[in-house]
């Protein structure tokens, strides 16, 4: 636990119908389902008093039950994962704190679950997430890679799918040289009244723009807290994310 007094569920929002890539919660990796590898990753932690799946579709669901895991069912008409979630906690009642588990991401270490979730230590937090300093220069430029700029006390002032700050004396080649630029790791924390706030927003302005659901929370006024994690974890977008990561690890296999 992060506080004697504060109790966190980790929920893993799972849907089948993805756009890009159908039926990614029971692609096998390495003989096991990625739902369940997900699933597995997050109750190694220390902080979570509870981990559950949200679901809209029988298939995941019985898989879940398959490997032994808790799941609930949601409605088909969220557009994200933070209101799957928050749909989870009006039934599932008594957690301070929400943990939101990227689904796609069979690796995520429980060290970066733990960490998120100590930034409710301090009561002012509403939101947390993790961001990690970006070494390359392709990263910077990347807009499949949200960068973030903090202030001193590591809260979120801006999320951006372009460079974030502006080099004003750099040439663009060589900015992650002249600045620690950061990037959002895909993973949230909430406190449960925060949660049940930013999911009766509307969509606001910037979040259209950049189409990055936190800028609604930001521009709403909402605190969000970041801790910088060394770690990252391989996501599975796409079929061909998949066929590399099957193939790194079968060469793995044979060294």
């Amino acid at each position: 636990m992060t506080d004697k007094n504060l109790k966190a569920i980790g929920i893993i929002p799972a849907r089948y119908a993805s756009t890009r890539f159908p039926g990614k919660p029971l692609v096998d990796i390495a003989g096991k389902t990625m739902i369940q590898r997900v699933y597995e990753q997050a109750s190694k932690t220390k902080s979570l008093s509870k981990v559950v799946v949200a679901t809209d579709d029988d298939r995941i669901a019985g898989e879940v039950t398959n490997f032994g895991g808790e799941f609930i069912f949601t409605s088909s008409d969220h557009q994200s994962g933070t209101d799957r979630c928050a749909e989870v906690i009006e039934t599932l009642t008594g957690y301070d704190i929400v943990i939101n588990i990227q689904g796609d991401e069979p690796f995520i270490e429980p060290a970066q679950i733990d960490l998120l979730t100590s930034c409710f230590t301090e009561e002012k937090v509403q939101l947390a997430t993790l961001i990690k300093s970006i070494q390359s220069q392709e990263s910077v430029y990347n807009p499949n890679s949200p960068k973030v700029v903090i202030d001193v006390n590591g809260r979120a002032l801006y999320f951006s799918r372009s460079p974030i700050p502006f080099i004003r004396n750099g040439e663009p080649g060589v900015w992650a040289e002249k600045h620690q630029f950061y990037k959002h790791i895909g993973i949230y924390g909430y406190r449960t009244e925060a949660l049940k706030a930013i999911t009766q927003l509307p969509p606001s302005s910037l979040e259209i723009a950049e189409s990055l659901e936190q800028l609604r929370w930001i521009e709403n006024g909402f605190y969000i807290q970041t801790k910088v994690t060394d770690l990252e974890t391989v996501a599975i977008d796409t079929p061909e994310d998949l066929l590399k990561l099957n193939n790194l690890l079968d060469a793995l296999k044979h060294e």
